[in-house]
């Protein structure tokens, strides 16, 4: 059963597919089209039902569901072994999952096993041809599997022209959730899991688990206030509070900041953060590397506030405050507070 096509990896908890997901289908969605082969997907874990509602209208042609009251909650010596013995089954051409803890964990091992390659945190995936430079063998239709490298000084396009499944990891919010059309329709098909799963890879058993959701939700918040290593310390953090708060935003934060101790981890936005698409977003001392800019460059409008006329921030902003923020901030929570009565 030689399919070739694109296939997705869904997570699934608590009846709902992660939104991670959503975002790779709509993305798998284009890549497939392009190729001129069948979007698939597959959902891995118990009580299945319902989710053919959830994905069918991301354009998905072909939906493996493997239900077993053992596969859920994901444990990565399970869910890794239905992939890697489906996959030797239906040869994908490409498979994309998010990187998530699940993702990160599953990805290498299924990759590995397949000797496949798998390119992690992509920022972007296009399908394009490639020759290579030493045989000058021509390759069509790979996928372009693109992300910043280096420390951020480029951007760099990795390729697989060999082995399959091209495999690839992407971060939730990098890419666009959207209907492809609600009225689409797939076909599913159940999957026995003791046909890709065997007794000995159920070794761990999870007993309790507890999770503990997140206070801060920068990823759905309209406005957002960030700051950089330029805002000089923990206590001007506070003024960016401040302001947040004046305009129901919430706080971010570059990588060097969090690095700085200015503020926790969970405000990190960018390439290895989260994802953010604001209607405002306001960057404070922010010098605009290009892992943070991959993080927040679909903001529909951005400030730009900082000392350095120069910041690479303000090639990209919509309107640059050159000055410091002890000054600026201030006025900004004044001039608003004034004119909102």
């Amino acid at each position: 059963m030689d399919q070739n096509n694109l296939i997705v990896y869904l997570e699934f908890e608590d009846g709902r597919v992660a939104d991670v997901s959503l975002e790779l289908l709509t993305k798998g969605r284009v890549l497939a089209s392009k190729l001129g082969v069948k979007l698939e997907a597959v959902v891995v874990g118990d009580n299945l039902d319902g989710i053919e509602e959830q994905v069918f209208p991301y354009g998905v042609d072909r939906l493996y569901k493997v239900s077993d009251k053992r596969l859920s909650p994901y444990t990565s010596n399970p869910h890794s072994a239905v992939l890697i013995n489906l996959f030797k089954e239906i040869k994908p051409q490409i498979c994309l999952m998010g990187a998530t803890c699940i993702g990160r964990d599953l990805g290498p091992r299924v990759s590995s096993c397949l000797h496949s390659g798998l390119t992690a945190d992509c920022t972007a995936l296009e399908i394009g041809d490639h020759k290579d430079p030493k045989t000058g063998v021509e390759y069509k239709d790979l996928l372009y599997q693109i992300r910043p490298a280096f420390g951020g000084n480029i951007v760099a396009t990795i390729v697989n022209p060999e082995c399959r499944p091209q495999m690839a990891t992407v971060r939730e919010g990098v890419m666009k959730k959207e209907i492809f059309d609600a009225s689409h329709k797939g076909e599913v098909i159940e999957l026995d899991a003791n046909k890709y799963v065997s007794d000995k890879d159920f070794v761990v058993e999870i007993i309790d688990r507890h999770i503990e959701k997140s206070k801060i939700n920068i990823k759905n918040s309209p406005i957002i206030v960030a700051g950089g290593y330029g805002v000089g310390s923990k206590e001007n953090f506070q003024l960016l509070h401040d302001l947040a708060n004046v305009l129901g935003a919430e706080v971010g934060a570059s990588r060097a900041a969090v690095d700085a101790g200015f503020t926790e981890h969970a405000r990190q936005i960018g390439q290895t953060g989260v994802t953010v698409r604001p209607k405002l977003y306001i960057a404070c001392g922010i010098s605009g590397q290009i892992q943070h800019i991959a993080g927040m460059q679909d903001s529909a409008i951005i400030i730009s506030i900082n000392n350095d006329p120069n910041a690479p921030i303000n090639t990209i902003a919509d309107y640059v405050i050159t000055g410091d923020i002890e000054e600026v901030i201030p006025k900004l929570i004044k001039y608003y507070k004034k004119n909102s009565k």
